[in-house]
């Protein structure tokens, strides 16, 4: 009974430490790597039909070239809508339209500008990581509870253990989404 329970709980901070890992997989993807991407728009909200709604949702959105993002919306009235959108978004981007069609050019990233990006994403990396040693922490205070009520030391023990390696899997996990992502930035 006793390592059933304990099983559930690894489970659980396992699931809580997939979440952690999709949510910076989610933010880095926002980063913009110097070459278009349509995830950069994720998260934008735009005002339409009296509620706000994802751009995504109200528009096609593909990259015709490395370079540049297009934004069709399938209602023509919505195009100033979401150029105001855009405009007020910390992306940097000026929209570009003709009636129809929403540009959006990305430009290249000096040098100085990747090694502030890198900084950011390792900053989002380290944060990661105290939130899946947060999870850890927790499931390690639940074991001691339970040893409390009657668990034995040597099953603690050894689910600490089983904690601790899963732990340090999602912390290799990290630190290579963001070798990844910071070559994807460096890379000119």
């Amino acid at each position: 009974m006793e390592q059933e329970e304990i099983k559930i709980q690894i489970k659980e901070a396992q699931k809580q430490m997939d979440n952690t890992i999709e949510f910076l997989k989610n933010d880095i993807s926002k980063v913009r790597a110097g070459k278009a991407n349509p995830a950069l728009l994720t998260g934008l909200l735009v005002n339409c039909y009296g509620t706000t709604m994802p751009i995504n949702q109200v528009a096609n959105i593909n990259t015709p070239d490395h370079k540049t993002i297009a934004v069709q919306p399938w209602d023509k009235n919505l195009i100033k809508e979401i150029e105001k959108t855009i405009m007020s978004s910390d992306l940097g981007l000026n929209p570009d339209s003709d009636g129809n069609l929403i540009r959006l050019n990305i430009p290249e990233l000096t040098e100085e500008r990747r090694k502030e990006l890198v900084k950011q994403v390792k900053s989002k990396g380290e944060d990661t990581k105290i939130s899946i040693r947060n999870t850890r922490r927790q499931a390690i205070d639940i074991f001691k509870k339970m040893e409390n009520d009657g668990l034995s030391k040597d099953l603690r023990h050894d689910a600490e253990g089983d904690i601790q390696k899963l732990t340090d899997d999602y912390i290799n996990t990290i630190d290579e989404i963001i070798t990844e992502k910071e070559k994807e930035i460096m890379t000119i």
